[in-house]
């Protein structure tokens, strides 16, 4: 059963990075359409806004594939001077504590996501988009940042 959860769950990771590189092309796309509709001579509203919230929705969906990946910035500076149990316990305290943080940053964006959704805040640009529709894809890339670092966590403690 263990398997096949993370088997799943590296799936899960890999298909948040392509949804990371679909927003990515989306601001290119965003960008070479306001760029263009400059030099033609007409406007589009609300372009630099989407074009923000898609790298918005591009960072968050990408954390947990880069982090899966060994992308993000780690201190295997002292891992290197490490070895045995003191490589280990440093290892499971440091996951445990951004386990701790991640899950803490996903809380908070998802309750953040609830409250605008409460209220249908709107977004303070030209097209007032209802500012829970880009943040829904902040909050779930958290989310799954924060499943990818638990993940990680328990592969540790369960691997002797």
């Amino acid at each position: 059963m263990f398997e096949s959860l993370n088997k799943n769950l590296n799936k899960l990771y890999r298909f948040s990075g392509y949804i990371a590189a679909t927003f990515l092309i989306l601001v290119a796309v965003f960008i070479l359409i306001g760029i263009s509709s400059r030099i033609f001579g007409f406007y589009i509203r609300g372009l630099a806004e989407y074009s923000g919230y898609c790298m918005a929705a591009a960072s968050f969906f990408a954390l947990a594939y880069t982090f899966v990946e060994g992308g993000h910035i780690r201190i295997t500076l002292f891992f290197e001077k490490l070895s045995g149990l003191k490589k280990r316990i440093i290892e499971i305290w440091c996951l445990s504590v951004a386990s701790f943080f991640s899950g803490y940053l996903a809380f908070y964006f998802i309750k953040m996501l609830i409250i605008s959704y409460k209220f249908q805040e709107r977004s303070e640009g030209a097209d007032e988009i209802l500012i829970w529709i880009p943040q829904t894809s902040v909050a779930i890339g958290s989310t799954i940042f924060f499943i990818s670092v638990l993940h990680q966590l328990i592969l540790i403690i369960k691997n002797n």
